[in-house]
């Protein structure tokens, strides 16, 4: 598929989705999104690729979103636009996907990596939720996964208040899984999707189920969750496989069955 705002390559098992609109740095308009999401998808049906890495480029993973295009909109416009879809069609998306960031991860650009799995940061990126000073709010899940990650009081700082966070803020926070330099965060990142790549497939993927519907459920209904997804992978050839090489002190080969 051919794409105008991102550049799409594999590695082995490890598709990789970069926004590419340097000169507005990595400004999320619609059409941009779009492609971030359809390559996304791509990636989840190919049977090839166990995990995705989505990044941007030094300067900003994204700044937020395209106001040229959201400055004159009407609320019909931005119904028709359906800003969420996005970020609930990433919900629907099966295998891991690692963010990498760098500098700016603003606005929209913020919650799109909130909406990844993991966040690989580079000790230059900065976080925010500045939306208030254009007159509106986080409208693609900013004022509910921020809240579900830093708490109450730093997300209302950082939504009503415009606070950037640094990468080691971010870090303390637990809003990113690590920080790294800015000329390894993206072999980081993608050396992370590798080794999860390299992971039972059927396993990753019920793991990460599981551990997405501790934020939508209550603790009793995300263990009964968990109890079935452990107990539906012993009807796997992957669990006779991964038990019977550890027995026989053995790399496991994994078929994905």
């Amino acid at each position: 598929m051919s794409y105008q705002n991102i550049q799409v390559e594999a590695f082995g098992k490890v598709g990789i989705v970069r926004i590419d609109r340097p000169a507005q740095l990595n400004a999320l308009n619609a059409e941009t999104k779009g492609e971030i999401i359809d390559a996304l998808e791509a990636f989840d049906c190919h049977s090839g690729i166990g995990c995705m890495v989505l990044t941007g480029d030094d300067r900003a993973f994204a700044a937020g979103a395209d106001i040229k295009q959201m400055a004159d909109a009407t609320v019909v416009d931005v119904l028709d636009q359906d800003k969420s879809s996005v970020s609930d069609r990433l919900r629907h998306i099966r295998k891991p996907i690692v963010a990498a960031v760098s500098g700016w991860a603003l606005g929209g650009g913020c919650e799109l990596a909130m909406a990844c799995d993991m966040i690989v940061a580079s000790n230059t990126a900065i976080f925010g939720q500045p939306e208030i000073k254009l007159g509106v709010i986080p409208g693609a899940g900013g004022t509910q996964r921020l809240t579900r990650v830093v708490g109450k009081a730093i997300a209302m700082e950082m939504v009503l208040n415009a606070r950037f966070l640094s990468a080691t803020e971010a870090f303390g926070l637990g809003l990113v899984s690590r920080v790294v330099s800015p000329e390894t965060y993206l072999d980081e990142a993608v050396t992370l999707a590798r080794q999860i790549a390299d992971r039972p497939p059927i396993a990753v993927r019920l793991a990460k189920e599981a551990i997405n519907a501790a934020y939508e459920t209550s603790l009793s209904e995300g263990l009964l969750h968990e109890r079935r997804n452990f107990t539906l992978l012993f009807s796997t050839e992957d669990q006779k496989e991964g038990m019977h090489a550890f027995l026989e002190k053995r790399s496991a080969a994994w078929h994905g069955k």
